[in-house]
Order: structure tokens, then C-alpha cells, then sequence
């Protein structure tokens, strides 16, 4: 009976600390615009800043202040990441070779944006479940387009910012200055 205890207990000990699949950052995979599926273990040791962005949103003009923000930064680390969303509105109806001209032509983005993604609900894409899910400590629905999450260099989630929080904002640049 004693042994039986004791292997039950090991066997949780154990399972304890075992990742589940989507509580590693690095772990995940999203499908860039070219249709390439990429794993974010390619950005392991970078710090992140994560955004669900979207073409014909009354913040669709911060592309350019993500941009501004990737040049100003990403030879120190930075790399953001662009996930369009038409969750909000239906503000992202294009095609991926749409969105993919409309940010390259409209505001010059050379930063990594992705296929569009549910950041919300049963089809939420794993990065958002690790980014806003349960086990968050910034947990919580992504309210609206634009919001950012800044990951840190090792995978953790440093800091969430809503879609009124400017790319450029002295708030974003210090948390970002501050982990780089």
C-alpha cells in the first residue's frame, strides 16, 4: 500500500513538471504571411513585443510607430510581431498576400507579421492562450485591437499595453529600455 503511495505521489511529482504544450513560449508555432510555419524558439533570447494588429482599425496607424519602434531597437534585441486579428469588427477581411502589400506599401513594415489568428475564444491560437490565458500574469480577453504584450528575453511575459498605449509612448520605451 505504502509503495503504491509513494509511486502515485512520484508519478505527480513528476507530471508536475512537465510543460504543458502551449506553456512554453518557444514551444509554439504560428504561420508567417508566406505561408511558412515558424516555431518562436526562432526568437529565444530576443525580447518580443507582441501585437494583434489589423488593417482598417482606427489604430491601424501605429504599424508605423512599430515599425519606428523595430528600427529604433532591433539591432539591441527587439523584435516585434505582427498577428493580424478580424476578431474586432471583422477590421482584418484580407487575405494574407493583402495584408502582407497593405503593410509593406502603406507603412514600409519589415518587422515578422503572421497569418490572421483568433486571439479570443475557442479557436484562440496557442500564443494567445499563453499570453492571456489562466496561467498569465497579465491574464485576461484581449479587449480590441493593437494590444501588445512585451516578452521578455527568456520567454516570460514582462508587461501587457491596451490599444491606447502608443507604440512610442515613453510607458512602452521604458519597459522595453528597461528589459533590453
Amino acid at each position: 500500500m505504502n509503495t503504491k503511495l509513494l509511486l502515485l505521489a512520484f508519478a505527480l511529482l513528476i507530471a508536475a513538471h512537465i510543460p504543458l504544450r502551449g506553456e512554453m513560449i518557444y514551444d509554439i508555432t504560428a504561420t508567417d504571411l508566406d505561408n511558412e510555419t515558424r516555431k518562436l524558439e526562432e526568437f529565444a533570447g530576443k525580447l518580443l513585443l507582441i501585437v494583434n494588429v489589423a488593417s482598417k482599425c482606427g489604430f491601424t496607424g501605429q504599424y508605423e510607430n512599430l515599425e519606428s519602434l523595430y528600427q529604433k531597437y532591433k539591432d539591441d534585441g527587439l523584435v516585434v510581431l505582427g498577428f493580424p486579428c478580424n476578431q474586432f469588427g471583422g477590421q482584418e477581411p484580407g487575405t494574407s498576400e493583402d495584408i502582407k502589400s497593405f503593410c509593406s506599401l502603406t507603412y514600409g513594415v519589415t518587422f515578422p507579421m503572421f497569418e490572421k489568428v483568433d486571439v479570443n475564444g475557442p479557436n484562440q491560437h496557442p500564443l494567445y492562450s499563453f499570453l492571456a490565458g489562466e496561467s498569465s500574469p497579465v491574464k485576461g480577453r484581449i479587449k480590441w485591437n493593437f494590444s501588445k504584450f512585451l516578452v521578455g528575453r527568456d520567454g516570460k511575459i514582462l508587461e501587457r499595453f491596451g490599444s491606447m498605449t502608443n507604440p512610442e509612448s515613453s510607458k512602452i520605451k521604458k519597459a522595453i529600455e528597461a528589459a533590453l
